[in-house]
């Protein structure tokens, strides 16, 4: 058990630097393959896309042919296929294609593992616990931030794709080999997503799920490199301090929210940081930050306040019965992947239009703007959830 999960711990380090690594790729990607700011968008929508749809089918295998086979398939074909295509791509289509297999391999990883838990382990120690994973994970972050900026520089970016092509296959052989499938009550009642959906309790929870990763999805995964790379000129190496930075704070904030229940109620704790969140992202709009250290200081305090993901996903776990915990951990993440990807889809083209029109400096304030206004809506009916 213990291997198992170690090995889905580390699958989901890679699943979270995948996420994220177009942010630092994507000065080498427009210089040799053409790439736009539009289409790494675009391909990073993609992976959430992908991620969030495979949701459904993996909450049935779950609670059907259990984590290990599910989580072995999906990551071997599709998570190894696309570091593959990754690495041999040509085209920007090429890049969007890896990106949408990778988010397909790596769907059914964290879920597995929450799947797991929720068996395994009692319902109070599971926040705990789906912090620490998340917490754990967030190191893939770090990995797409500076260190992957020095591997790109030291040996190119195709050669750092087929090194993570191998490595990736490494960990999908050990899901494999060491993850046990926990043993299944008998007489369980099996359940079905309309059974799930009439649970009501976690209807605003969902809403809460589509905004609680979006912000920290975009900013992080995107749109801190043309950022900081426009407004001040920042070096590859600057862009990669810039996103290890806030990928630190983000590691911080997942141990952070972990345990936040057993200290304050978890809702309101939840609440509280996200607004936080959408009033820094106003601040980037209204006040923005001089320097680029001060700007370094902004986004890791959106993603100190702003990884508060396993909280919420630990709030809507205590509304599910076991027979439905394949599907209802799935549907919860279905909508966090959802909110990020439908974000990152609409980013793309919204800076784009407002940078033709407005320049470049008033499109990003207007786009973190908007991250602050979707934050803002999705809280006043999160605010109506019962506490869990």
């Amino acid at each position: 058990m213990r291997a198992g999960l170690a090995f889905l711990i580390v699958a989901y380090c890679l699943s979270q630097f995948f996420r994220a690594f177009l942010a630092v790729l994507s000065p080498v990607l427009e210089a040799e393959l053409g790439t736009t700011t539009g289409d790494l968008a675009q391909a990073s929508g993609l992976w959430f896309a992908a991620f969030a749809l495979f949701q459904l089918p993996v909450g049935w295998a779950l609670d059907t042919i259990g984590p290990r086979r599910t989580a072995f398939t999906l990551f071997s074909i599709g998570a190894v296929g696309g570091c593959v295509v990754f690495a041999g791509a040509s085209a920007p289509w090429m890049i969007s294609l890896s990106m949408v297999m990778i988010g397909i391999g790596c769907s059914p990883v964290l879920m597995s593992a929450y799947f797991i838990f929720a068996r395994s382990f009692s319902l109070a120690v599971f926040g705990t616990l789906a912090g620490v994973t998340v917490g754990i994970s967030s190191l893939g972050n770090l990995l797409s931030a500076a260190p992957l900026a020095a591997a790109v520089e030291a040996y190119g970016w195709r050669e750092t794709l087929w090194a993570a092509a191998v490595f990736t296959a490494c960990v999908a052989i050990g899901i494999g080999a060491f993850v046990r499938d926990p043993e299944k009550p008998q007489g369980e009642a099996v359940g079905s997503f309309a059974e799930l959906l009439r649970i009501r309790a976690i209807w605003p929870i969902l809403v809460g799920m589509f905004i609680c990763y979006t912000p920290m999805a975009g900013i992080r995964g995107l749109w801190i490199s043309p950022y900081v790379t426009e407004r001040f000129d920042a070096t590859l190496s600057q862009v990669g301090t810039a996103t290890l930075v806030m990928g630190l704070a983000m590691v911080a904030g997942n141990f952070l929210y972990g345990p936040i229940d057993k200290v304050f109620s978890r809702k309101w704790a939840v609440f509280a940081g996200n607004l936080c969140v959408a009033l820094l992202c106003l601040s980037l709009f209204a006040v923005p930050p001089a320097t680029l250290p001060l700007a370094i200081a902004t986004f890791a305090a959106i993603g100190l306040l702003g990884a508060s993901y396993p909280a919420v996903m630990a709030h809507g776990r205590s509304f599910l019965p076991p027979h439905l915990t394949g599907r209802g951990v799935t549907l919860l993440n279905l909508f966090g992947m959802g909110g990020a990807g439908v974000m990152q889809f609409a980013s793309g083209p919204t800076h784009a239009a407002l940078a033709g029109s407005l320049g470049a400096e008033a499109a990003f304030g207007i786009l973190f703007a908007i991250f602050a206004a979707v934050i803002l809506a999705g809280l006043t009916v999160y605010a109506f959830a019962k506490d869990g």
